[in-house]
């Protein structure tokens, strides 16, 4: 079959498409037929090595598919099931072998390439304003790549707390996505400053939490938009990691509260996953939670794929078909 594989770490070149080896399923695993995979951002850290994954190795954490062959001590899942499924490696292939305790079955109305869209981002939105910092009514977000993947489902979940809503982007056309997707003001960061304009949204008081998958190039300013006591959640480096810092800073700046979540820690059992992907899922079904899908790549063509997702011009989310 054919798959992706990374022999070293580097740049969107080091993305070797090969035939390799069928995967045959454990006995607590189930194997996928892929229909469509996820394009993430810790793809792009496992390729150059910012996550460690030992070479040559398959990327890719998110996909959607059939169910070919279980393992004998697969109870979860059954052959011809379609199921979709995050932070698996291994997702840039033909066929996966997956812990069956991490698939999660698609509803009816959810197809195949919506499925590869929403558990990742779809969770992670979820986790970030319902977990990390659960959002009400009366209180007011930052969101940093508003128009992005995740972006544009935290803007949504946002809104169905009844929260206030600010957003970044870096062009005219985001900002209408940002809109679309509801939030309340947009920002437009290559134009103006987003520190000062959220103090002048907010009248100076600043905002309750700041979501911030961006990292380097915004951290420090992120602090600055917090009110006293306000919460950063920094779940993302696009811009590179942060430089190390003296906590005393958060002290300073108004004891400021400061995590670094993933979603593997917020769907770390099956009875987690399943309720956080099914609420996911059940608003996709209704229509309450829109996905964007903003471009599909062949697999063979990943690297290009990777080419787009780093230099910001992507809008939504980035599938590729094997």
């Amino acid at each position: 079959m054919k798959a992706i594989r990374v022999h070293k770490p580097g740049g969107p070149e080091v993305l070797s498409y090969e035939d390799v080896p069928e995967p045959e399923p454990n006995p607590n695993e189930a194997l996928v037929e892929i229909k469509a995979i996820g394009l993430n951002f810790i793809d792009t850290y496992h390729r150059t090595g910012l996550y460690k994954a030992a070479p040559p190795f398959t990327p890719g954490v998110e996909a959607a598919g059939t169910v070919s062959a279980v393992g004998s001590d697969v109870s979860e899942v059954e052959v011809g099931d379609p199921v979709a499924y995050a932070l698996s490696l291994g997702t840039y292939a033909e066929r996966a072998a997956v812990p069956a305790w991490q698939l999660v079955k698609l509803p009816p109305d959810v197809d195949f390439k919506t499925g590869a869209a929403i558990m990742v981002q779809g969770m992670t939105a979820h986790y970030l304003t319902r977990s990390s910092y659960p959002l009400a009514p009366g209180r007011t977000a930052l969101v940093h790549a508003a128009a992005g993947g995740v972006g544009l489902l935290l803007v949504q979940m946002a809104k169905m707390c009844g929260a206030r809503v600010i957003g970044t982007v870096s062009t005219e056309e985001k900002a209408q996505l940002a809109g679309w997707a509801g939030a309340d003001e947009v920002i437009l960061y290559t134009e103006k400053d987003f520190e000062s304009e959220v103090q002048r949204l907010t009248d100076g008081a600043g905002v309750e939490v700041v979501y911030d998958s961006v990292g380097q190039t915004t951290f420090e300013k992120s602090m600055n938009c917090l009110k006293p006591r306000g919460y950063l959640v920094l779940f993302g480096q696009a811009s590179g990691p942060v430089a190390p810092f003296d906590p005393q800073i958060l002290n300073a700046k108004g004891s400021l509260f400061l995590t670094r979540p993933s979603l593997g820690h917020y769907a770390a059992s099956r009875e987690e996953l399943l309720e956080r992907a099914g609420e996911v899922l059940k608003w996709v079904s209704s229509g309450d939670l829109k996905v964007r899908i903003d471009r599909t790549f062949p697999l063979s063509e990943a690297s290009d794929s990777h080419r787009a997702l780093e230099g910001r011009k992507t809008a939504g989310k980035v599938l590729l078909l094997p």
